[in-house]
């Protein structure tokens, strides 16, 4: 009888750290999504910028 007792307390125990560390990574899977969107708020001008040039200059680039 005690050893079924000490088993439920290691399942439930086993269940409880499962879930705190399931409910850290989901935590931590939010809140990278949430800063690779802002950086690519931040980035997306840049980039544009960036794309902008790369084709003016190719343009000069161009012979006649």
């Amino acid at each position: 009888m005690l050893l079924t007792v000490v088993w439920i307390a290691v399942a439930v125990l086993a269940v409880v750290v499962l879930g705190a560390l399931a409910y850290g990574v989901l935590g931590a899977a939010g809140r990278l999504r949430r800063e690779v969107a802002a950086f690519e708020r931040e980035v997306r001008p840049l980039l544009t910028e960036a794309q902008q040039t790369a084709a003016r200059a190719a343009e000069i680039q161009r012979p006649s």
